[in-house]
This record gives structure tokens, C-alpha cells and sequence, in this order.
């Protein structure tokens, strides 16, 4: 389904990228995962089109997005962190406009716009602004405008950002759900959401690869020494040392 292959992104001197390559298959859930600064967000937009990458190649369902890029686009929906909302537009005519600029068949928008609603559970909201919303079911609106043309691939940066315990369960049920339909790439600071929702998981370090695996296989504790499974946190703490003397060292200023 995805293919990437060597992919390398430099802005100027600095190298974000360096030789990524990975694959994705049909109906997978992926978490990628890495501190700040450590290269998803170039990724995605890479994978999205938004910017071209230095070397290397991408591939989507067998379409290159190098050659076909306005082709990949059409596969492809795309949640950016801050959801690319208009606050004054109802969400019914929002999603309407989605579809619209999407390239749904006109003959199809009606029907694509009862699916995500219902689907996203937005038809109690449907004729309310957008900016009347609370985060949660912004967040969803923001996930219907990304799958109501019914892409192959869904990439979501950040998708639970600034929610509250329970709109942070709606959405990753949500999230879920989308298995059966397409691949997704969910980038997420939050170790525990990536347990609860992914397959697999993807770690970028200073702009490499640095773990592929699946999240059974990461949890089986293998070779650790320890009685208990591990957790995904203490993973992520095994890939970057300094976090756990940093996290220590602020539990003993906080006391």
C-alpha cells in the first residue's frame, strides 16, 4: 500500500531525514512515534505532497508521488495538528466544501456527507458553526473532512491534542474504526494511545528508523530481565536514555 524508500529531506544544512524506509500494507494501523524535533512532522508532509523530499522515493498503491502527485493527493486524507477548520461555516456546509474540493462526483457528495456524519457521530451537530464546537467534535469534523473522499491512506498528526479524557476515547474508538477501511499513520506524543489503537510501531530518532516493529512483539518483554510484559513507555525511555534522567530530575525538583 505504502511504500518509502530512502528517503532523505535536508533544509539547507540541517538533514531532517536520513535514508527512511519503511512499508505499510492494506488495513494497517501504525504508530509513529519520537520526540520533538526528531523528523515525523517532515515526514508527513512529505507523504501528504505538501513538500518534496531531497532524495529517495515514495510510493502509494502503486502510484509514485513524485510523477503522480495530484493522484496521491486523492488517496490520501490528511489531519494536520491544528485541524484546517472555518469557524463561520456550518459543519453540514463545511464537509459539503470538503467534498467539493476533494473531487467527490457531485452525484456522490450527498451520500458521502450522511456517512461521515454518521460514522464521525455528527449528525446531532450537522447544522451548528464550527467555532460553537467543542475540541472534540472539532477534532472530529476535522477527521470527516479527511476520510469523506474516501481515501486509501489516513494520516493523523496529533489527532487527541488538547482533548479531555473522555473525547480522547471517542476519538481513538473513531480512529479504530477506520482499520477495516484503510491504512493509517497515527503520530501521537501519547504512548498509551498508540497501545490502544496500533498494530505497529514506527520510532524516528534524529531523523532515522530507529525501531520497526509490531507493538506484540515490543511488549513481550523479550530479553529484558524483567517478571512483567513491558510497557510502551518504557520502549520509548530504552531508545532515549536522557528522557528518563530528565523525567527524574524533575520529579525531584518538583518535590
Amino acid at each position: 500500500m505504502l511504500i518509502v524508500k530512502q528517503i532523505s529531506k535536508n533544509f539547507g544544512s540541517f538533514q531532517a531525514l536520513d535514508t527512511i524506509s519503511f512499508e505499510m500494507n492494506k488495513g494497517e494501523i501504525v504508530g509513529l512515534l519520537g520526540k520533538n524535533g526528531a523528523g515525523k512532522t517532515t515526514l508527513m508532509r512529505i507523504l501528504t505532497s505538501f513538500i518534496s523530499a531531497s532524495s529517495g522515493t515514495v510510493s502509494i498503491d502503486g502510484d509514485d508521488i513524485a510523477k503522480h502527485s495530484l493522484i496521491i493527493r486523492q488517496k490520501i486524507g490528511y489531519l494536520p495538528e491544528k485541524p484546517p477548520l472555518y469557524g463561520d461555516m456550518t459543519v453540514q456546509y463545511y464537509l459539503r466544501f470538503a467534498a467539493e474540493i476533494k473531487g467527490v462526483p457531485k452525484n456522490k457528495r450527498q451520500s458521502q456527507l450522511a456517512k461521515v456524519l454518521q460514522e464521525c457521530d455528527l449528525e446531532s451537530v450537522k447544522l451548528k458553526t464550527i467555532a460553537t464546537l467543542s475540541k472534540g467534535y472539532k477534532q472530529r469534523v476535522g477527521i470527516a473532512q479527511a476520510i469523506i473522499h474516501e481515501p486509501k491512506l489516513l494520516i493523523l498528526d496529533e489527532p487527541t491534542s488538547g482533548l479531555d479524557p473522555i473525547q480522547i476515547q471517542q476519538v481513538l474508538a473513531l480512529i479504530k474504526n477506520q482499520r477495516e477501511q484503510r491504512t493509517v499513520l497515527l503520530s501521537t506524543h501519547s504512548l498509551t494511545e498508540i497501545e490502544q489503537v496500533a498494530q505497529r510501531v514506527l520510532m524516528i530518532k534524529s531523523g532515522k528508523i530507529v525501531l520497526d516493529d509490531t507493538l506484540d512483539e515490543l511488549l513481550k518483554n523479550k530479553d529484558s530481565g524483567q517478571s512483567q510484559p513491558l510497557t510502551l513507555e518504557q520502549v520509548f525511555f530504552n531508545y532515549h536514555p536522557q528522557h528518563t534522567l530528565e523525567k527524574s530530575e524533575l520529579q525531584v525538583m518538583d518535590e
